[in-house]
């Protein structure tokens, strides 16, 4: 289990918590490590200093320790201690070892279907002890969901309320977390006990496949597929599935009640019996050692020794101040990180909805808005692939303006959400319909783009267009060797061969490349190959062209990327 050294500037000890380490950081703030004088183990969450002072900020986390205070469950990390009279404001509870799911899900892969099954009655049963206590938790998610020897744990609260309490959400900003946060919640901002089941299926969804139950990218875009498209299953065993698809119905009325879902898994063990929960438990390291962390230095926060916090009643709230959510960590665990990033390129509206292609479609409400531009390729005499198509390469001969970067917000990094600084568009747009997704694997040293026009296999091939992807690493290219220069890489990177989007109009349409097998660099002084992945740690940029002419005559037409 992974845990970070203590900064110069973290204390030392708060209340009777010996801190030993850093766990995580959220939105409201910073999660340590302690150790009671007994030697029993919590999780310390502290109030960042600057926005302590805003009422809003510090109702939330009031807010958060009334809500666990509420909850007595063998589902939820209890509440030991609070101190929310006085800054610095914090709060102490339970320690819980073991992975999320999401950091399961990533360093052993999908859960199989009875194992599925299992977690999924478990999760239920704790969302509905939880309701039971008048609560609604708002934010349940797979790194919320810790993976304990004794079962699931769901943690953070801090978007959690009582069902007759009041919101501090301001109007017009959703709870919770792109792709497990409810339609009803994305449109007008109703969090109730059904949502809490949406985010249920969707969980069992991610933990089911492996991939975001609503794919990936902008968390605007996600949120549309949310809204208007279907959770991919694709692989899914058909009863799992069909439970799944239940849980995440548009309408909040169609979804089944906690006890349905519990009876629709069927389950006849323990999920802390079942093999795979076992062996993602047991993969997780152990709980650090208190002696193996150097003794602190002295006092740095000078924080007093805090009687235990009494749980006020509920306040009425005041304004909201604008600003995300952001969840914290109880726990980091060492995970291998599989970013699978959807590729929504301007153009995409619904005016086209395709039933058939799934979660890979979409609009980003909040996406640069391309200018009218030509939509169609190089007009040709006919749809097949011609002689005089594009080159064999294209000449990395300009400046790129287009730089993708993982969010820093923590609660859209965790769902893999970048953006790209957009120096494109000015003149160009791509067609149509057009899906594509980009995704790396942490140490495979490679990554993979794939293609498909939304409308393929339908009507006449289109004419060709002819499209290359560019995959450029954080740092430069020596234009002799390959390798990677100290200074950040302003040029386009290396590229692959042009192809025409609809060579594979017939056999489902989807055109795919592989990073650093089909890539190369290609300057006026020569051609280096493209280098794996993980010699240039960093934000890598995926950029789409579209090839015209000559080797010099392409233009940008989408944008993504990775962390590598």
């Amino acid at each position: 289990m992974q845990v970070d050294e203590l900064r110069p500037q973290d204390p030392t000890r708060i209340g009777v918590w010996r801190i030993l380490a850093r766990l995580g950081a959220g939105g409201m703030g910073q999660v340590f490590l302690g150790r009671s004088p007994g030697g029993r183990l919590v999780a310390v969450k502290v109030i960042r200093d600057e926005i302590s002072d805003h009422p809003e900020s510090l109702a939330r986390f009031r807010r958060e320790a009334a809500a666990m205070e509420a909850v007595r469950s063998p589902y939820t990390a209890q509440l030991i201690e609070a101190s929310l009279d006085a800054s610095p404001y914090w709060l102490a509870t339970e320690y819980v070892p073991g992975p999320t799911l999401r950091e399961a899900v990533r360093a052993s892969g999908p859960f199989p279907p009875e194992s599925a099954l299992r977690l999924f009655a478990a999760l239920a049963e704790g969302l509905a002890s939880v309701h039971l206590h008048g609560v609604t938790h708002r934010d349940l998610k797979p790194q919320n969901v810790i993976l304990a020897p004794q079962g699931p744990q769901l943690i953070d609260f801090g978007i959690a309320r009582g069902q007759e309490w009041t919101a501090l959400t301001q109007t017009g900003m959703a709870p919770g977390t792109p792709g497990y946060a409810a339609p009803e919640v994305l449109l007008r901002n109703e969090a109730g006990p059904a949502a809490d089941i949406f985010a249920l299926g969707a969980t069992i969804a991610y933990a089911s496949t492996g991939r975001p139950p609503y794919g990936g990218g902008e968390a605007s875009a996600v949120s549309y597929r949310t809204v208007h498209e279907e959770v991919d299953l694709a692989g899914v065993r058909d009863d799992l599935a069909a439970l799944v698809r239940r849980c995440v119905a548009k309408d909040p009325a169609e979804r089944p009640q906690l006890a349905a879902v519990i009876a629709g898994c069927a389950v006849e063990s323990a999920l802390a019996s079942d093999a795979h929960y076992r062996s993602v438990v047991r993969d997780t390291d152990a709980v650090p050692e208190p002696e193996a962390v150097p003794e602190p230095a002295p006092e740095r926060w000078g924080y007093s020794e805090a009687t235990p916090y009494t749980v006020p009643a509920p306040q009425p709230p005041t304004a909201a101040r604008p600003g995300r959510r952001k969840g914290w960590l109880a726990v980091c665990a060492v995970a291998v990180v599989v970013p699978l990033a959807l590729w929504l390129l301007p153009g995409q509206g619904d005016d086209d909805q395709d039933p058939e292609a799934g979660a890979s479609a979409g609009t980003s409400a909040s996406g640069p808005a391309a200018k009218d531009g030509p939509k169609d390729g190089p007009k040709k005499d006919s749809a097949d692939d011609s002689a005089d198509g594009p080159p064999d390469h294209i000449v990395n001969d300009r400046v790129s303006q287009d730089r993708w970067a993982l969010s820093d917000d923590p609660q859209e990094a965790a769902q893999d959400i970048g953006t790209c600084d957009l120096g494109y568009l000015a003149d160009s747009s791509p067609p149509s319909g057009l899906q594509s997704s980009v995704s790396y694997t942490s140490g495979s040293g490679s990554a993979s783009m794939s293609f498909r026009p939304k409308a393929a296999g339908s009507g006449k091939r289109p004419a060709p267009y002819y499209v290359s992807v560019g995959v450029r690493p954080p740092h430069g290219t020596d234009r002799t060797t390959g390798r990677p220069l100290k200074s950040a890489g302003k040029d386009i990177g290396f590229t692959s061969k042009p192809v025409d989007l609809y060579s594979k109009w017939s056999s489902g349409g989807t055109v795919k490349f592989r990073y650093p097998d089909d890539f190369r660099a290609h300057f006026e002084t020569g051609t280096v190959d493209a280098i794996p992945v993980n010699d240039d740690p960093g934000d890598w940029t995926v950029v789409l062209y579209h090839v015209e002419g000559g080797p010099k005559e392409y233009r940008t037409i989408g944008c993504n990327g990775f962390r590598a």
